[in-house]
């Protein structure tokens, strides 16, 4: 029984490097002993160096009782929405060093969001990565997933998976305004315009391009913000009827505990759902996590979430 986290984080000296050499936001900048970190719409954030090195972060994962731990790039910081020449070398750097992490760590792909195209999904699945990791904004509406389809459409097409990130759309990402304010405090963002992000995508998506997209695999990292237990007022309000017991839709538990996850499980489902931790964002032990999961259950649903089939049906 392998046990997977779907959605960690690290700071690899690769991305970092990269970083430190731009002059517009985001950017890293190395004084004092400190590495810190600047992105536009967040608070600056001090990188803890000794505690990204690969062995430790591994440790970790064995620490956590989980055989694997999949990395994805921290779409918050809106790299993907820079212009695509910028982009493309920012995610060129993050997956030289995702990719070299080696066991116990996998790697969720990035795309640049400046054109768009489904040749992109194909260099980072070549790289080796699972599937490709967008951010909730590009997703959260009609108009932004129709910019998609392409990439979508490849996804589904060669069976790699789709997971929703938290992170601002291509028109927002990173402008002036988008500014953290210093006075705001630390968790504001990840309880106010995270989940609305994550609420917005998973309904765009369901809504409008579910049918367009059949086959896809999708993941929705921290509960899709809990979105689908607003399904009632969604019909109180004149939306559609959505099936929320979706097969190939999957909603990971970071930031989450117990409480949550029980009432995601009655609406849509023991299978749909995987452990994610969201490391070194979060220490998932603060929340009784993952102790207590149904593992036999979230393995299972992990395996045809990535796209290798149930247990039970793979032999």
């Amino acid at each position: 029984m392998l046990k997977i986290d779907v959605h960690q984080h690290i700071w690899t000296e690769a991305l970092l490097h990269a970083l430190a050499g731009r002059q517009e936001l985001p950017f890293v900048r190395r004084e004092n002993g400190l590495t810190v970190l600047f992105g536009a719409g967040e608070r600056p954030y001090v990188i803890d160096l000794a505690t990204e090195s690969p062995a430790h972060r591994a440790s970790q994962v064995a620490a956590d009782g989980v055989d694997r731990a999949l990395v994805c790039l921290s779409c918050p910081l809106g790299i993907e929405s820079l212009p695509r020449e910028q982009s493309v070398r920012l995610i060129d750097a993050y997956h030289e060093g995702a990719l070299s992490l080696g066991e116990p760590f996998g790697v969720w792909g990035a795309i640049p969001l400046d054109r768009p195209d489904a040749a992109d999904v194909d260099r980072a699945l070549d790289h080796g990565c699972v599937g490709i990791a967008l951010p909730a904004g590009s997703l959260a509406g009609v108009d932004a997933l129709s910019r998609l389809h392409a990439v979508l459409a490849r996804l589904e097409t060669v069976g790699a998976p789709l997971l929703v990130h938290p992170g601002p759309s291509p028109a927002d990402g990173t402008r002036p305004a988008a500014q953290a304010s210093l006075s705001d405090p630390l968790w504001w963002p990840a309880l106010t315009r995270y989940v609305a992000q994550m609420q917005a995508a998973w309904l765009a998506f369901m809504s409008a391009r579910r049918v367009e997209h059949p086959r896809l695999r999708v993941i929705f990292s921290m509960l899709a913000g809990l979105a689908p237990l607003q399904a009632e007022r969604l019909r109180s309000r004149g939306g559609p009827a959505l099936r929320l017991d979706d097969p190939l839709l999957f909603y990971e538990t970071s930031s989450y505990g117990p409480t949550a996850v029980d009432a995601m499980q009655a609406i849509v489902g023991p299978r749909q759902l995987l452990y994610g931790s969201d490391r070194p964002v979060v220490e998932p032990s603060g929340l009784e996590m993952p102790g207590g999961l149904d593992w036999e259950t979230i393995t299972d649903s992990t395996r045809e979430a990535l796209g290798h089939g149930r247990a039970d049906a793979a032999g």
